[in-house]
């Protein structure tokens, strides 16, 4: 049976969100110092309005973060694209994100690397971020419920981490099952005093690299901070 083509008014909206995007990205993604393409593209062409409830989606295409509920946030743009960026990814890689939320780094890191494995301690944001990836057809981030502390050892090695809620000191099994030469970029540190570190595997050590102030909900788990 044929589907009918979309209402005018449907493809004026989809242009009108498109444009938005395309300002949010410029105004606070681009003018503040992010300057990998590959993440500018992505993010103007992610959703941002679809991750968020209804009630704040008018605020989608601006510079904040924005309640999901749970007591988590989805993060600002800016800092979603600086840590993104500061993977400096390629491609080909297998990421690991602790702290899905409701999926919208996840989507745009699915389009910058190979496959993202995610984990959310919530699992009605799971669900919900689970929902979003099947509607939008993100076939290579998947979702589980578990402590992301302790990572994701069945999967592991991952080229790169990403961490989206600060813990008081990296993980040791975050470190462990980073590989040979990948990196993770996670906030560490107490509110009012984070700092956004890169984390370079060098042998079988590691360099901590300061990326600047940071601001995020706390990591919970068995090598976060106490629920």
């Amino acid at each position: 049976m044929a589907t009918s083509p979309p209402r005018s008014d449907d493809k004026s909206d989809e242009r009108g969100l498109a444009h938005q995007r395309a300002l949010m990205v410029e105004r606070h993604v681009a003018a503040r110092g992010i300057i990998d393409e590959r993440v500018l593209k992505a993010m103007r062409e992610v959703p941002r309005h679809r991750f968020v409830p209804q009630n704040v989606a008018a605020k989608a295409y601006g510079s904040g973060a924005l309640p999901i509920g749970f007591k988590q946030t989805i993060s600002q743009p800016y800092i979603v694209a600086k840590m993104i960026e500061l993977l400096e990814l390629k491609g080909t890689e297998k990421v690991l994100e602790i702290g899905t939320g409701t999926g919208y780094q996840a989507v745009v890191l699915s389009k910058l690397c190979a496959k993202v494995f995610s984990i959310e301690r919530v699992n009605e944001l799971a669900l919900k971020a689970s929902e979003i990836f099947r509607e939008l057809k993100i076939h290579n981030a998947s979702v589980k419920v578990f402590d992301g502390t302790y990572g994701w050892s069945d999967q592991a090695p991952f080229d790169r981490i990403i961490v989206a809620a600060a813990a008081p000191e990296v993980p040791e099994p975050l470190v462990q099952q980073l590989a040979r030469t990948g990196r993770m970029i996670i906030p560490i540190g107490p509110e009012g005093r984070q700092r956004l570190a890169r984390v370079i595997r060098v042998g079988t050590g590691i360099k901590i690299e300061d990326c600047g102030s940071a601001e995020f909900v706390p990591l919970v788990g068995k090598f976060g901070w106490p629920g």
